[in-house]
């Protein structure tokens, strides 16, 4: 009989959904600019949001594997720092709602009220716990009432530590004999740094010692604080490619700009003097009509390319409630829809790679884009 560990290894590889059948991974791309104004056209990155987020809990070993085994150019982890200053992967500080800690009656006491980035919030969070601590933790489905589906693995699978993804990486770029790039997040770095957690420090630190901090590294690094980046680029001299992540409202934490402004032709322009590319909500590229239908393309991608950016936009998912009324399918919100309709329509506006929670779907999508007319 398979022991523990090789049920889990086998439940990582197994295919999440039908759509991965026949699907063909298109080679990662090397570089921060797959391609600009002027070049020919390469096929556009696709990402695994959060891993195959998709079809197992997200931020696992188990999820980045699926993501890169579907055919993804890049895992996406994003990074928190556990009271020793150890980077692990975790969609928030805050870990209520993706481990099973609130079933821990030994971290009752652990529970207490944060502000963060100037909200109130009450959980467990990362910051409170020891590494050690954090792997008796296992992960669970952060959204069960849309993937169901999901929670059969809740229980199985611990938090990794950003060198576990990037160990995972090579092991995988190795195996399926293409690289695999990794893209991570800093989340809520403003946050960490008050808490004399900075996070900046160790990513550069783990980049550095897995030979990635370079300009042609299979490597983005990601932010919604422009200050961040900044700081990492002149304060750290980071050489990996980075993106400024943006919102289509408000402004970066404790930062006078708005999102809206630094995507100006002009906020661009200076955004390109250290970052290599945008990451912009979807509805930034394409907008929605007034009755939820998919609208008519913006010139962010024009704008952002024309200052030497990459436009990688957050995030798709196949489930009706995420996507555009006119791309829905039935009235089941958790049930899919044409997302790969929905993908192809942002492709063809010229996006150099998009976030997916389904990568299958998303490598379906570039190959009917891309596909010769």
């Amino acid at each position: 009989m398979a022991d523990r560990r090789q049920v889990l290894r086998l439940s990582a590889l197994a295919a999440g959904a039908p759509a991965v059948l026949g699907a063909t991974a298109a080679p990662a791309l090397a570089g921060p600019h797959p391609h600009g104004p002027g070049h020919g056209r390469q096929p556009s990155l696709v990402i695994g949001h959060r891993g195959a987020s998709g079809y197992r809990p997200e931020h696992t070993l188990a999820s980045y594997e699926l993501a890169a085994r579907m055919g993804a150019d890049f895992i996406e982890p994003d990074l928190v720092a556990t009271k020793d200053h150890v980077l692990v992967a975790r969609h928030e500080p805050e870990i209520g709602g993706t481990t099973d800690v609130a079933s821990r009656p030994e971290f009752a006491s652990r529970r207490r009220t944060v502000v963060l980035d100037g909200v109130t919030t009450t959980g467990w969070f990362t910051h409170d716990f020891t590494l050690a601590e954090l792997k008796t933790l296992r992960a669970t489905e952060r959204i069960p009432q849309v993937r169901q589906r999901n929670t059969l693995y809740d229980g199985l699978f611990p938090v990794p530590t950003f060198q576990e993804v990037l160990d995972l990486r090579k092991r995988l770029s190795r195996e399926l004999d293409r690289e695999i790039g990794v893209y991570p997040e800093t989340k809520h770095p403003t946050y960490f740094r008050g808490l004399g957690l900075e996070l900046e420090t160790p990513l550069v630190r783990t980049l550095r010692r897995n030979g990635l901090d370079r300009r042609d590294a299979p490597v983005f690094v990601q932010s919604f604080e422009a200050g961040n980046l900044r700081l990492l680029h002149e304060q750290y001299g980071l050489r990996a490619p980075m993106v400024f992540l943006t919102s289509a409202s408000g402004s970066p934490y404790g930062d006078p700009r708005s999102y809206a402004d630094y995507l100006t032709p002009a906020g661009l322009r200076e955004l390109a003097r250290y970052a290599h590319g945008i990451g912009p909500d979807k509805n930034q590229v394409i907008g929605r009509n007034a009755d939820g239908t998919l609208g008519t393309p913006t010139s962010l991608v024009g704008d952002a390319h024309a200052a030497g950016l990459v436009v990688h936009p957050y995030t798709f998912r196949a489930e009706n409630q995420f996507l555009p009324a006119d791309y829905r399918v039935g009235t089941d919100p958790a049930a899919y829809g044409r997302a790969i309709d929905e993908q192809v329509a942002f492709l063809r506006t010229g996006i150099d790679g998009l976030f997916t929670d389904q990568a299958d779907i998303g490598v379906l999508a570039r190959s009917v884009a891309f596909q010769p007319a």
